[in-house]
Order: C-alpha cells, then structure tokens, then sequence
C-alpha cells in the first residue's frame, strides 16, 4: 500500500527547472532513497513532501492528504530532518528537544523508548550548546528531534553529508532499526553507496527521474562487459582506453579506472595494447556494476 504519491509534480525557479513532471509512489514501511548529485531537484521534492513549498503543477499526497491543502494534518505525521543543520544552535541539546516536543504536543518521556538507542549516545551532552557538537552528534540530535512525536513518515533530506564513515555506517543501522518498527523512512542523498540500504530507489537527475526499482534490479539492467582498469599514468591510461573502437565509455571509478566494451573483451590483447604504448603496472579484471555504473549509464542514455 503506497503512502506517498507523487503525479506530475512540476516545479521551477525562474528559468531553472527543478522537478520535471515528477511521479513516484513510496510503499508503507519501506526505506526510499532518492539518489541523485546535487542540484537534481531532491531537496526541492522533499520541501513540497514536508508542506514547505506548493508545486507549480501536479499535486503530491502523504496518508491521502494533499500536501497543500492538507498541510495541517499531515505535518502531525511526518518528522523532517532538512539538509542543514537546522536546530537551535544556541540552545542545548535537552533545550532542542523539548522545545521540538513542544510543538508537536509532546514530552521527552511519552516516547522516549523511540529515540532512546540514539539520545543515549548524545545524553551524556545534553546540556552543550547544539552548535558546539560534532557532526555526527547534530545528525543525532536532528533525528531525535524528527522522531520525539513518534512520525509515521520520516523525511530524511541528505542526512548523512559531511558526517564521518563511522557515523554514516551508525546512521543507517539506527533507520534499519527504525523500518523494523514499522516507520516509513524516504531518505535522499548524493552518496552511491547508500542506495544498497534502500529496499527501493529512485535515480534523479536534473529534476528527472531516471529508474525506479531495488538496488538490485538496477544493477542487473546494467548488460554491457565491465573491466576494472589500472595503469601508470593513471591519466594516460583514460586517455588510451578512451581512444580504442570497443569502448563504450570509461571514467575513474575509486583506486581503478572503469571500461565499459561493446563485447566481451580479450583483457590479455588489451593489456597488451596499453604495455605497447609504455604504461606500465596494467592490471584488468572483470568488475560486477554497482549502482554509480548504473546511475553513469542512465545518464548517458537520458542526455543521448
């Protein structure tokens, strides 16, 4: 049963277009991520989802209420973390979220079960100025301070950017925790990596979406040959790989360079033809696609 919908949403800032006929839906209880670079249109959805902003055309509904008429009752439901830290600096940690309470009719302790794995880890500094955390701690408290009414829906707009490894790893264990209990978490973010947590994503680019399915699904559409390829001079070697009539595409992808071919490719041949033209330390292996593979594909094919 789908707790979100979004048909033909349109929305723009003068001549830019940040959502272009946008429609998706998101399943009750499920983690949705919207993945996509900056200045896809994510946060501009995210506002319009949250009643911060009226789309110029289309309409959105959350629980069936209409996100502009209905804007009352459905900011009773949802809790919203936008992208930048957006508490009271000045205020403290246990300031923050009484006063977030507060608003929502609540108190610390009618659900302090819910937020009590994350606030623990914070409690601790509960009386420092919220400004003076770190940035995995203002991530903890944000949430703690989305979550203390108890939300059905959970608007995570990129949580987890400018946040350490560890904290990032911490975050999506604490949401896993949170779909267990029946949340609906819709989450965006510009990290690749983070879509494998998401059982559904939606790929966005330049206010298009480009696919919506799982993690999984995404990376199986992704049919032509993929080689990992490394080679001293890194940049010579794009170069030379770039120029060979195989290539589909290649671009540097972590420590090795990726090579998308035609066909099945003969790695010893092409080995062979970068050794020849002096690159040295060449190594090519067959790589299995990840979503970022997928997301360049899509890309290409979305703007050819």
């Amino acid at each position: 049963m789908s707790i979100i919908e979004v048909h033909n949403v349109r929305k723009t800032f003068e001549s830019i277009v940040a959502l272009d006929k946008m429609n998706v839906s998101v399943e009750k209880g499920e983690i949705f991520g919207f993945i996509g670079p900056d200045g896809a249109g994510k946060s501009t959805l995210f506002r319009i989802l949250a009643t911060l902003m009226v789309p110029d055309e289309g309409k959105a509904t959350m629980m069936d209420y209409d996100t502009v008429k209905d804007y009352r009752e459905i900011r009773q439901h949802i809790g919203y973390m936008p992208g930048r830290f957006s508490l009271y600096t000045d205020l403290s940690v246990e300031e923050n979220l009484r006063f977030f309470a507060h608003i929502y009719g609540t108190n610390i302790e009618e659900h302090y079960d819910w937020i009590k794995d994350i606030y623990d880890q914070i409690a601790p500094f509960k009386k420092r100025r919220a400004g003076d955390l770190s940035g995995g701690m203002k991530q903890k408290l944000a949430l703690s301070c989305a979550l203390i009414h108890k939300p059905d829906v959970l608007l995570l707009d990129e949580p987890t950017t400018g946040v350490d490894a560890v904290s990032r790893r911490e975050f999506w264990q604490v949401l896993q925790r949170l779909k267990n209990e029946g949340l609906t978490i819709v989450v965006s973010t510009p990290y690749m990596d983070e879509a494998s947590q998401c059982d559904r994503v939606a790929l966005i680019q330049d206010g298009h979406l480009m696919a919506v399915d799982t993690p999984l699904s995404i990376t199986r559409k992704f049919e032509k040959p993929l080689y990992a390829v490394a080679g001293t001079p890194r940049y010579f070697t794009l170069q030379q790989v770039r120029s060979w009539g195989e290539t589909v595409r290649a671009y540097p992808f972590g420590e090795r360079l990726h090579l998308v071919t035609d066909e099945p490719a003969d790695t010893e041949e092409l080995i062979r033809r970068l050794e020849m033209v002096g690159i040295t330390d060449v190594v090519m292996d067959s790589a299995s696609p990840t979503i970022e593979d997928a997301f360049i594909a899509l890309m290409e094919h979305h703007h050819g």
